[in-house]
């Protein structure tokens, strides 16, 4: 024990030991002592000895304190000495606080070196890294906290190894990710800490981190803090949401599903008063932008992003952001990453394009957001990082977007420009920009303008139409001709700023206007000052600074060259090719143009759609324009040195593809059309079905309102029937008769029908005798002869239809004895009907007198009914009779049929045994005679035996007549 008072710092006797001696001997008791008391006093010294002895206690005691995990995690307290001792040894961060201003450079340098080499030599055995895995699961925060940190400082270390372990590791992403469901803050957030470093550029932990609800959890921690007025905590979240989400497909498309997006809503919600903003809300919210710009990267695939940027439009946070970007007190770098980010969210993306072009800025009068914008581009006095983003925005704008193009086009024109002044238009500010004597004025807009024309040959046209007051005066010029006037006029003209930047940006934007149209190409040949102008400045020899104009000025005449409709005589293609090679050279000229593609300005812009500038004198490139150049310079060199011949050839084959591609748009129109007429026509039909379905309903409705009157006209009906019976009993027989007489008209045409009916049916049993009588004569037949087998197949033909319309005579007689059982009752009922009227027909003595005629003749008519029927009935047993007879004939001629089907058989077999027996015996007689030749013997041809046979058999014949 004295010696531990003598390590913590108290009083000892006799000489101090040093430290490297009393880390051995700790480390010494560590090892060898039997007592957990013993060992956790030396792992505590060791901890307090960890801070000033670094290098000594990693280098002796690392393997101890490995050992002290596996086997005393009974012990919290050791374990937790342990972990916090080789934090202490292994991370850089302590050592960084401790330092003094007056140390070397060095230094720090040194301890991470040093602590990187603790790290590997901890990691080489992976065992030590699942054995910490397991100690985070531990719920006491004297383990848990330490191994937290412990396991963070590994990754910081050695990243890549540390996940590649914890990767292979059964569970050991999903026991890192419960540390964000701890209750203790600080164990969460140094969990939110670690997971940062855990995710660093790994897709395959990013995903599994993602997938364990990871999302969910950091955004409740979010709100839980007060979104962007949330402490530091809200930092840590959003960085590993960056972590998860950047350049990861999988991860943004399920946070997109997982409607996520939607929950980023509130994060962007400013009040009025914007003053007085602290610092760690600027940094959160700038943060939450970058989160939102992550999901609508250019860079990600075209998919993934429209479909994030259309979720954004329907949660509402584009206009969040908008809301934004029109308030008054935000802080200028908020302002800027908000340009920045709502330019990602509407880029490409139509709807969100049009919602942007319709926000207003809160100004009296109102003005468009892009007016505003605009304002701020082509002011000096504005940032020049705000100026960047609001040409960003612009560019974003109008990607993609005929429409807002043809809007800011339709600025310019003359038609349209507000005459009174009264409001400031989009065109005039680009305008009142491009000729203004601020060089970065100048870029922006001429680079603003030229993104109005990209891709749209039609508005390129409409441009050549603008006119320009120069000065009082002087007649309007063109547009066009002013750019050319000023690109001429540089080196005159004072200017605030580079002039090659004003020359680089009318260039580009001249390229671009003259690209893929003829017309802009004739207009700026016409002009007699450009061509000698463009020769010029690339013929000279100039500076580095300038070649990048000479460049310029090749590409420019190399696009009058190529998009040359030879419509001028003096500037025709052959004639232009042919000034090249007098005044410049193929060579050289080739060699100017491809200044552009190797200068290192042009390979930044090409990298990445937003202007990342450092400072103003960069900005020379855009990224659409570097697309133009790759794409023209290798067709300008070769159109440089084709002959007239295959010019003619190319032009041919141009007339020819737009004479195609103008086919193909008449039919495109033409199919739109029709799709147009199909989409009316499919309306209509759906339209006249739904109607039809309606009508339909009606008519079910009508037709059930007319059965239910129907019904109560019957029973309306019945009534008045049985109050007139009580009231005139006469009136209820004269009905009563009247009934009777239709029913026995009724009765007569049934017998009639009847009657016609039973002659037909007798006629054809007259029919089926004589067929069953020739049958009989047939078998008698052929009874006698074997070879009757024809006959017996016709009797059998008979037979089978004689049965099938037996059949059809005794469904016929049972549809009649049902006809007549009707009739039958029908006889009863007018009995009865006539026993009810008896009655009443005596007690009326007047109208009796007057009736008994009738009554007489209808019970003489139901007399003759009734004596038909019982002829009818006692006509259908004799029927019935004959078809029982007829029947049992039919069975007696099939089993006769069958006797004689087989005695038919068996002679068939015995003409066939008889034909082989035959067959043997004449091989045998060919085989004798065949010997008998070959022996010598005379022997007589079959032909010959049969003619002997034949004149034997009439000599016979002849001696018996003569007999």
């Amino acid at each position: 024990m004295n010696f531990l008072r003598g390590v913590m710092g108290g009083p000892s006797a006799g000489p101090q030991p040093s430290g490297a001696d009393t880390i051995q001997k700790l480390c010494d008791r560590v090892a060898s002592s039997t007592l957990l008391d013993d060992r956790r006093d030396a792992v505590r010294a060791l901890k307090a000895l960890s801070k000033k002895y670094r290098l000594e206690v990693g280098i002796q005691a690392m393997e101890h304190l490995v050992h002290v995990l596996q086997t005393d995690r009974s012990d919290s307290e050791i374990i937790g000495y342990a972990l916090d001792t080789l934090y202490n040894v292994i991370s850089n961060d302590l050592e960084e606080e401790e330092q003094d201003d007056s140390e070397e450079e060095n230094s720090p340098k040194q301890g991470d070196d040093l602590g990187s080499q603790f790290t590997e030599i901890f990691i080489k055995q992976p065992e030590n890294v699942t054995l910490l895995l397991t100690l985070v699961e531990e719920f006491d925060f004297h383990v848990r906290w330490p191994g937290v940190k412990l396991l963070t400082s590994l990754l910081k270390q050695q990243g890549p190894q540390v996940q590649q372990i914890i990767l292979v590791s059964p569970m050991g992403v999903s026991r890192l990710m419960d540390l964000l469901a701890d209750s203790r803050e600080v164990i969460r957030n140094d969990g939110v800490l670690l997971l940062q470093q855990l995710t660093k550029s790994n897709a395959a932990i990013q995903k599994i981190v993602a997938f364990e609800n990871a999302f969910e959890r950091l955004l409740d921690i979010v709100t839980e803090e007060g979104n962007s007025d949330g402490g530091i905590v809200v930092e840590d979240c959003l960085l590993l949401l960056q972590n998860l989400l950047k350049n990861n497909n999988s991860n943004q498309n399920f946070f997109k599903e997982g409607s996520y997006i939607q929950r980023m809503k509130p994060w962007f919600e400013v009040g009025d008063d914007n003053c007085g903003w602290s610092a760690q809300k600027v940094t959160n919210l700038h943060l939450m932008l970058q989160l939102v710009r992550v999901l609508v990267s250019p860079t990600n695939p075209p998919g993934a992003t429209t479909s994030c940027q259309k979720a954004m439009f329907h949660c509402g946070l584009l206009q969040q952001l908008c809301t934004i970007l029109m308030a008054t007190g935000v802080p200028a770098d908020i302002l800027t990453e908000t340009i920045n980010t709502v330019s990602e969210v509407i880029r490409g993306c139509q709807m969100n394009q049009d919602y942007f072009a319709s926000v207003n800025a809160p100004s009296n009068p109102p003005r468009p957001a892009i007016v505003v914008l605009l304002m701020s581009m082509v002011n000096e006095r504005q940032p020049f990082v705000l100026r960047c983003a609001v040409l960003y925005c612009f560019q974003c704008f109008l990607y993609k977007n005929h429409k807002g193009q043809g809007e800011i086009v339709s600025t310019l024109l003359p038609s349209t420009i507000d005459a009174t002044g009264s409001s400031v238009s989009a065109g005039q500010l680009l305008c009142g920009g491009l000729f203004s004597t601020d060089s970065l004025s100048n870029w922006c807009a001429a680079v603003a303008l030229a993104h109005a024309l990209q891709e749209n040959a039609a508005l390129k046209e409409q441009l050549l139409r603008v006119q320009l007051a120069t000065s009082i005066g002087n007649p309007p010029v063109s547009l066009l001709q002013q750019c050319t006037n000023i690109l001429s006029q540089g080196d005159k003209i004072d200017r605030r700023g580079s002039k090659v930047q004003t020359r680089v940006g009318l260039l580009m934007l001249l390229c671009t206007w003259l690209s893929n149209c003829s017309i802009a190409v004739t207009h700026f040949l016409h002009n007699p000052a450009n061509v000698p102008f463009l020769t010029g400045q690339i013929a000279e020899n100039l500076g580095e600074e300038e070649q990048l104009v000479q460049g310029l000025c090749a590409l420019l005449l190399g696009i009058s060259i190529y998009y040359n409709d030879n419509s001028l005589e003096n500037y025709r293609k052959e004639k232009l090719k042919q000034l090249i090679e007098k005044r410049i050279g193929r060579e050289n000229f080739v060699e100017k143009l491809g200044f552009i593609s190797k200068h290192e300005l042009y390979s930044r812009a090409a990298q990445k759609p937003q202007p990342g500038f450092s400072s103003p004198e960069h900005m020379m490139f855009d990224h659409e324009f570097t697309k133009l150049v790759k794409e023209l310079e290798g067709v300008i060199s070769k159109a440089i040195y084709k002959s007239s011949e295959e010019d003619k050839k190319e032009e041919e084959v141009k007339k020819t593809l737009e004479q195609h591609d103008n086919i193909v748009t008449h039919y495109k129109k033409v199919i739109r059309e029709q799709d147009q007429e199909l989409e009316e026509l499919k309306q209509q039909v759906s339209t006249l079905k739904s109607q039809n379905e309606q009508l339909q309903v009606t008519v079910t409705q009508q037709v059930s309102q007319i059965q239910q009157h129907k019904d109560q006209y019957n029973l309306l009906k019945v009534q008045l029937g049985k109050d007139t019976q009580h009231h005139n009993s006469h009136g209820d027989t004269l009905q009563v008769n009247g009934i009777q007489l239709e029913e026995v008209s009724k009765l007569r045409e049934e017998l009639e029908d009847w009657r016609n009916r039973h002659e037909q049916l007798q006629g054809q049993l007259k029919e089926k005798d004589a067929v069953i009588e020739n049958l009989k004569s047939l078998q008698l037949e052929t009874g006698t002869e074997q070879s009757s087998q024809p006959s017996s197949s016709g009797g059998m033909e008979h037979s089978a239809e004689l049965q099938k319309e037996l059949e059809l005579l005794r469904t016929q007689i049972q549809l009649q004895a049902a006809e007549i059982s009707k009739l039958q009752a029908e006889n009863q009922k007018l009995q009865a009907m006539n026993t009810a009227v008896d009655p009443a027909v005596g007690a009326s003595g007047a109208v009796a007198s007057r009736n008994s005629e009738k009554e007489g003749r209808l019970l003489q008519e139901l007399g003759e009914l009734q004596s038909e029927v019982k002829a009818l009935s006692e006509e259908k047993v004799s029927l019935q009779q004959q078809l029982d007879s007829s029947s049992s004939t039919v069975a007696i001629l099939q089993d006769e049929k069958s006797k004689l089907q087989q005695e038919v058989a068996e002679a068939k077999k015995e003409q066939d045994d008889l034909l082989v027996l035959l067959a043997d015996q004449d091989q045998k007689l060919s085989a004798l005679r065949s010997k008998l030749k070959d022996l010598g013997m005379p022997v007589e041809d079959e032909d010959d035996i049969e003619s002997g046979d034949q004149a034997d058999e009439d000599e016979d014949g002849d001696e018996e007549e003569q007999d």
